[in-house]
């Protein structure tokens, strides 16, 4: 099947502007030189850089695929009690900066460090990196598969494993393959527990001016791990066809029963809670105890909260406009060309927010200097960063998109675009909301490149809270927390009864 030009063309300038980063990079390296380049990347700092950083993905990756999977199917196929809030509550953790979870862990356990503390803060802040996508495909997959399977006499367990999580294929995938890139350009969470990987060796290298060479060097294998990561989830995600035909769901998935397991299920869910947000709840409420009603200077908090928001949800609008073309191809039209189109859009998200950044500066003060430090560049550099996470969550619900129901359509005389809105929109709409709920989130907790590209005047909430803490004041920083945590809860909730609304539930 041809693919079609109009969308090709969006998708190719779409993954060139995602790779300005790279190409930074790129440059860079030349520049450095051929000797100077090998002697940087072949020493003993970087062979430690690579067991860190290595490890911490081996092990944290499929902490999380385990801890994502089992949330989502406890809340969406059984019968765990007060399931509609464990859904808004599970997907929180987004909302709590990696920075802040990892100062309220290294609040209570001050020995905290090394990789366990990286392993720790990883899971509990990225488990719902595949805990949204995995839940959002298991509100859409058609109950008759295991209405059959149990019909034949397969119990909850074996219904789930054969008929359910072969059907999660590309959520947990995409998932895992959002977590890693995460762990490969996280800095302040292993920051604060003194656990080095190449992206806080790299922004220890930018700190020193002299030594822009060695940082480049360290990014460009940090892009080489990316490459890999890149290549590891292109082969687990396989070529099944994921889509269902017919009009709709006729009923609901079943709820399965947990019998002698409900109590230990709901305690379980409920740790994870506590130990995701109610660690740093608890220290964000003993911070706010401290302050007092002093800390509390609303005018400043307001600002930042309307800048939060407004940028949270431009972002997030901008990022699923630009990343539709690109899962379209890689779903309707999969081939060498797409997945090329796709892998470009996840390499600038593999590097730190200080690269992309100066990559960003450098390009518009040399060539498009009017729009140096304004919002465009902002949000250019959100798309950058958050890219994957609309791709991964759009490409899992286009998949679900039966071709022929489109093409019915068209053929009935409904005209592209028309058939498009009313069916492949609709129809993914679970997949829109999710993936606009995690750029959103992200935004929201990205300090780093807005700390470089924010305008003048603009203080969202994480770079206010980061600025008040490295000044020690952690009582002045706790509001700004709070608010961080705070407007996760509403945002998820209105994408998710969106998305209900939508498929008709």
């Amino acid at each position: 099947m041809r693919h079609p030009r109009a969308i090709v063309a969006l998708a190719v300038l779409v993954s060139l502007g995602t790779l300005i980063p790279l190409g930074f990079v790129v440059v860079m390296t030349i520049t450095t030189g051929w000797e100077t380049a090998v002697r940087l990347v072949f020493r003993q700092r970087i062979g430690e850089l690579l067991i860190n950083t290595i490890g911490l993905v081996l092990i944290a990756v499929p902490l999380c695929i385990l801890v994502g999977v089992t949330a989502a199917w406890l809340v969406e196929r059984t019968r765990i009690p007060g399931a509609r809030v464990w859904v808004l509550v599970l997907a929180a953790p987004l909302a709590v900066p990696a920075f802040v979870n990892s100062y309220a862990w290294v609040s209570t356990i001050p020995s905290l460090r090394g990789l366990p503390a990286g392993v720790l803060i990883s899971v509990l802040s990225y488990f719902p990196l595949v805990y949204i996508p995995v839940a959002a495909v298991l509100r859409r997959l058609d109950p008759a598969l295991e209405q059959s399977a149990a019909s034949l006499g397969l119990g909850p367990w074996r219904v789930f494993f054969r008929v359910v999580l072969p059907q999660l294929r590309l959520a947990v995938t995409g998932g895992a393959l959002l977590v890693g890139l995460h762990l490969l350009a996280e800095f302040g969470a292993f920051s604060m527990v003194n656990f080095s990987t190449f992206t806080t060796a790299i922004m220890e290298q930018y700190r020193a001016t002299f030594s822009g060479a060695a940082a480049n060097m360290l990014a460009s294998v940090l892009v080489f791990l990316c490459l890999l990561l890149l290549l590891a989830e292109n082969t687990a995600r396989g070529h099944a066809n994921y889509a269902r035909l017919g009009s709709g769901v006729a009923s609901r998935p079943h709820a399965w029963a947990l019998g002698r397991y409900r109590i230990a299920a709901l305690a379980g869910v409920a740790l994870l809670a506590v130990l995701s947000v109610g660690v740093p709840l608890a220290n964000v409420a003993r911070w706010l105890v401290f302050g007092g009603a002093a800390i509390w200077d609303w005018d400043r908090l307001g600002v930042s909260l309307m800048q939060t928001l407004g940028y949270g949800l431009l972002g997030a609008l901008v990022t699923c406009v630009l990343a539709f073309p690109v899962a379209w191809l890689v779903v309707r039209h999969a081939g060498r060309l797409s997945r090329l189109l796709e892998s470009a859009n996840y390499v600038a998200s593999a590097l730190p927010g200080i690269v992309i950044a100066l990559a960003l500066v450098t390009v518009t003060i040399s060539w498009v200097r009017p729009l140096y430090q304004t919002a465009a560049v902002a949000i250019a550099a959100y798309v950058l960063l958050f890219m994957p996470r609309a791709l991964v969550t759009l490409r899992s619900g286009l998949a679900q998109v039966p071709r022929g129901l489109d093409e019915a359509a068209r053929a009935l005389g409904t005209p592209p675009f028309l058939a498009f809105l009313r069916v492949t929109l609709r129809m993914s709409a679970p997949a829109v909301a999710a993936a606009a709920a995690l750029v959103f989130l992200g935004i929201v907790n990205e300090l780093t490149a807005t700390l470089v590209l924010a305008p003048s005047g603009v203080r969202t909430l994480a770079t206010s809270f980061w600025s008040l803490s490295s000044e020690l004041d952690y009582a002045a920083a706790a509001p700004y927390a709070l608010l961080m945590i705070v407007i996760s809860l509403p945002m998820t909730h209105l994408f998710y009864q969106q998305s209900r609304k939508a498929v008709g539930l």
